[in-house]
């Protein structure tokens, strides 16, 4: 079950980032980028439960970890534009 949220997460990054951009005004892809940020910030929490229940290891989620923050640094950048 773990999987397939993180999976899901994984994919409603992008997926509301190309709906918010879909949208017609500036505020709804504001609430569209904002969206993809609690999808990124589920990820996260996602990876910390794979530590803690020993899925995987710290090491094995490091480059996760990584991609996760440059992916929440593009996003806090869209968002202030």
């Amino acid at each position: 079950g773990l999987c397939d949220q993180m999976r899901r997460a994984a994919v409603s990054i992008p997926s509301n980032i190309a709906e918010g951009n879909g949208r017609k005004t500036d505020v709804e892809y504001a609430r569209f980028l904002n969206i993809a940020r609690g999808s990124e910030c589920e990820l996260e929490t996602q990876l910390y439960i794979c530590i803690m229940l020993n899925y995987l290891t710290e090491e094995e989620t490091e480059n996760a970890f990584s991609l996760l923050s440059e992916i929440g640094k593009m996003l806090n950048s869209l968002i202030n534009k």
